[in-house]
């Protein structure tokens, strides 16, 4: 008990931690770019005092951005601690089960078919991003599933690599059909651009993420007990069949829709949990927002980084992220057993 008390003490400072961190990046972030301003300068701006110019750059420029990024984290993190808890498999994320393909050939069908034609997109693209993520879900678990058989880990994810490759092949063959600011567009969403970095766009997404962050973190001890295996969790009173199908929907929500308006970052959704896990331990309470979190701050970090840090062209935040993580990635792949 004492063991306990201490674990979700520690657990609980470090989450603090995290939040701390990620609005110290944050500032440093308001006050970084081609454009340079004062932590003064910015601090009259949030009351109220700033110029004009002042005033364009924090509110239609670098807040916009940096709230997106943390939203972003946020919604990957606890998609991909979700999904790795209900496979029991620490290499599940949006990405290696072919949702992110998914979501990313619904977005080409947007920008085809209905950008083009001047529809509003604040909300159109994340719920066809949304569907596109859920079909290929439901479509890796049907082709995954064995009547009286528990679905295995291992063949749910070679289902969505598989798939992952046939939705690739009609992304390419729908490519062909793009004029060059549609390509520039696709290029850049693939890369991780952050691009919808608009208060139209975030007020969509906040309560989207928010909610579905809520609704996983409640049931964070029915992850407890799914994450023990499908037999303990019976055992334990846990309706599996229901509960895992409700908490994949929200994960594949989550993901589907932080991706569709800043760009297809579903590595944060590998690693970060992982940076998690090794921070605060397996227990849920303290995972779920430790690796929201871990998201957050990897996003703003990254996206503070390109904008700071003179790089030939204008290089997507999703390519710093890459470059940052995959060391951290190897290092663990490393030390596994």
């Amino acid at each position: 008990m004492i063991k306990r008390r201490h674990t979700m003490k520690r657990g609980i400072i470090i989450n603090v931690v995290l939040m701390v961190l990620i609005l110290v990046f944050a500032i440093i972030s308001m006050n970084s770019g081609k454009m340079n301003l004062s932590p003064l300068e910015v601090l009259n701006v949030l009351i109220g005092n700033g110029t004009d110019k002042q005033n364009l750059i924090v509110f239609d420029f670098r807040l916009p951005r940096i709230v997106l990024s943390i939203l972003v984290g946020l919604g990957m993190g606890a998609a991909g601690v979700v999904m790795q808890s209900l496979l029991r498999n620490d290499m599940a994320s949006p990405g290696t089960l072919g949702i992110s393909s998914g979501s990313g050939l619904f977005v080409l069908f947007f920008v085809v078919f209905i950008a083009s034609t001047g529809k509003s997109s604040f909300i159109a693209l994340p719920l066809l991003a949304f569907v596109g993520g859920l079909l290929a879900a439901g479509l890796i678990f049907l082709l995954s599933y064995r009547r009286g058989r528990d679905i295995s880990p291992i063949g749910l994810i070679l289902t969505g690599v598989a798939l992952g490759s046939g939705y690739g092949a009609l992304t390419t063959f729908l490519t062909l059909k793009l004029d060059d600011s549609q390509m520039n567009f696709m290029l850049y969403w693939l890369a991780g651009s952050l691009w919808g970095d608009d208060w139209g766009y975030i007020s969509i997404l906040t309560p989207w993420v928010l909610i579905l962050l809520g609704y996983i973190f409640y049931k964070a001890r029915i992850l407890n007990a799914l994450h023990l295996g499908n037999q303990t969790a019976q055992g334990l009173g846990v309706s599996v069949k229901r509960q895992f199908l409700g908490l994949s929907i929200a994960a594949v929500a989550l993901s589907s829709g932080s991706v569709a308006v800043g760009g297809s970052f579903f590595f944060v959704g590998l690693i970060a949990p992982h940076m998690a896990r090794k921070l605060v331990g397996p227990d849920h309470k303290l995972l779920i927002p430790a690796a929201s979190l871990a998201g957050g701050l990897v996003v703003v970090l990254a996206d503070t980084i390109t904008r700071t840090v003179s790089l030939v062209g204008d290089v997507p935040t999703g390519i710093v992220i890459t470059v940052i993580s995959v060391p951290y990635f190897l290092y663990l792949l490393a030390k596994a057993k």
